[in-house]
């Protein structure tokens, strides 16, 4: 039986991708706004929102589970004490793609992820 993936597989292992959307998380927390290629942008919405909306209960469970998500402890200071007070009547769409055109090394395809004010 073919069980489908949700999401893309961007051509590297499990545990290097779940790294990568950490990493990606944390830089867009503290900054922002990132460049990234199109497909990597694309999976880093879907995890990125996924954290806020865990975060907008604001408890012990919620600090818990984002702590367990992002090892850096700026971006999880920066989201509860910053993003969740932004966010709490916004009921998803936290962030948004801008496509920039392409990478001249490999012409990929390069988007800018920010934060929604």
């Amino acid at each position: 039986m073919i069980k489908t993936y949700n999401g893309s597989k961007l051509g590297i292992t499990s545990s290097h991708r779940k790294a990568l959307l950490r990493n990606l998380a944390a830089a867009l927390f503290l900054h922002e706004k990132i460049t990234t290629t199109l497909s990597k942008a694309k999976e880093l919405v879907s995890y990125s929102e996924k954290l806020v909306t865990k975060a907008k209960k604001a408890d012990l469970g919620a600090v818990r589970a984002i702590n367990g998500e992002i090892n850096s402890k700026d971006a999880v200071k920066k989201i509860f004490d910053v993003l969740v007070p932004r966010y709490k009547e916004r009921n998803g769409g936290y962030t948004q793609i801008l496509k920039i055109g392409m990478r001249r090394g490999d012409n990929a395809d390069i988007a800018i992820v920010k934060l929604v004010t």
